[in-house]
C-alpha cells in the first residue's frame, strides 16, 4: 500500500529550527500536513506552523517522556487526524566546533546518555506510539537522521556518533519488524550541514575544506537533506527498508 505525500499526517520531531524545520516545510510544500514537536524551541515552532499554514501545528513535547509523548500523539489525532509519517530528527543540545569537543579522557557518562537518550530512546517512545495506528492502516513511513560520521569519523564526537550508529542499528531492526505491517523504517545521514544552529561554532575553513573534498564541491544545506527525506515518504521509495541513504554530496561513498 502506498500513500501520496500530499494524503500524509506527517510528525517531524525537533522541527522548531534547523534541519527539523527545513524538512517540515519540505513536506509542507508536497501539501502534507505536518505536526512541528519541539521542546525548548516554542517562538520558533508556532512562528514557523504559523508560516506554513492551517494543515500544520506545533506541539511540545520531551521525546524522552513517554508519557509526554501519547499525549502529544493524542493532540495530533485531535487536530490533524492519525499520523502515518514520523521523521526522527530531534537533537540533544548540541555544538559541531571540533576544538572544543569532549575526548575520551574528558566525556562524561552523563554526556554520552544525554545524546542517546534522545537519539535511541526518543526513536523508540516516538515508533511506540505511532505503529498502533499505522498497523492499522497497514501503512506507515518512520524515517530517522543519523550522519555521516558513523562511515567516516573525521572528528571523533564520542557521544554523538556512538548515539546515530545506534540509531542506525535500530531502524535496521524496526525495520525487519514492522515491514509486515506495511510500515517502512529507513535513514537518512547527513554531513555538516550549512548551516544549522548546532553547526554555527563550524569555522568557514571547515566547510570550504569539506566543500573541496567533496565532488559535488559544495556542503549539503538543510534543504538538500530535507528532500532526501521526502523520498522515503514517497510512493517511490515504497520497495525499500532498513536502508542508510548518505546526503553529503557524495563526500562519504556509504
Amino acid at each position: 500500500m502506498t500513500t501520496p505525500l500530499k494524503d500524509q499526517t506527517v510528525l517531524v520531531t525537533g522541527a522548531g529550527r534547523g534541519l527539523g524545520a527545513a524538512i517540515a516545510r519540505a513536506f509542507a510544500r508536497e501539501g502534507a500536513k505536518v505536526a512541528i514537536n519541539y521542546h525548548k524551541s516554542a517562538d520558533a515552532a508556532e512562528a514557523l506552523a504559523a508560516e506554513m499554514g492551517p494543515r500544520t501545528v506545533a506541539v511540545q513535547a520531551d521525546i524522552r517522556d513517554a508519557a509526554a509523548i501519547s499525549d502529544m500523539m493524542g493532540a495530533i489525532t485531535d487536530t490533524l487526524g492519525p499520523v502515518t509519517t514520523v521523521v526522527h530528527n530531534a537533537l540533544s543540545d548540541y555544538s559541531f566546533n571540533g576544538d572544543a569537543r569532549e575526548t575520551l579522557g574528558t566525556m562524561s557518562a552523563q554526556a554520552m546518555l544525554a545524546q542517546h537518550a534522545t537519539a535511541v530512546l526518543g526513536a523508540l517512545n516516538v515508533i511506540q506510539a505511532v505503529t498502533p495506528a499505522m498497523r492499522a492502516a497497514n501503512f506507515g513511513r518512520v524515517v530517522t537522521i543519523g550522519t555521516n560520521l558513523v562511515q567516516n569519523p573525521v572528528v571523533p564526537y564520542h557521544d554523538y556518533t556512538s548515539a546515530k550508529a545506534a540509531l542506525l542499528a535500530m531502524t535496521r531492526t524496526a525495520a525487519a519488524e514492522l515491514g509486515p505491517d506495511g510500515i517502512t523504517v529507513n535513514m537518512v545521514s547527513g554531513g555538516l550541514l550549512r548551516t544549522t544552529d548546532a553547526s554555527a561554532a563550524t569555522p568557514d575553513a571547515v566547510f570550504d575544506m569539506i566543500a573541496a573534498n567533496t565532488p559535488l564541491r559544495s556542503v549539503t544545506t538543510p534543504d538538500e537533506a530535507a528532500d532526501a527525506v521526502l523520498f522515503f515518504a514517497s510512493p517511490w521509495a515504497r520497495a525499500v527498508t532498513g536502508q542508510n541513504l548518505i546526503v553529503d554530496g557524495g563526500l562519504v561513498f556509504g
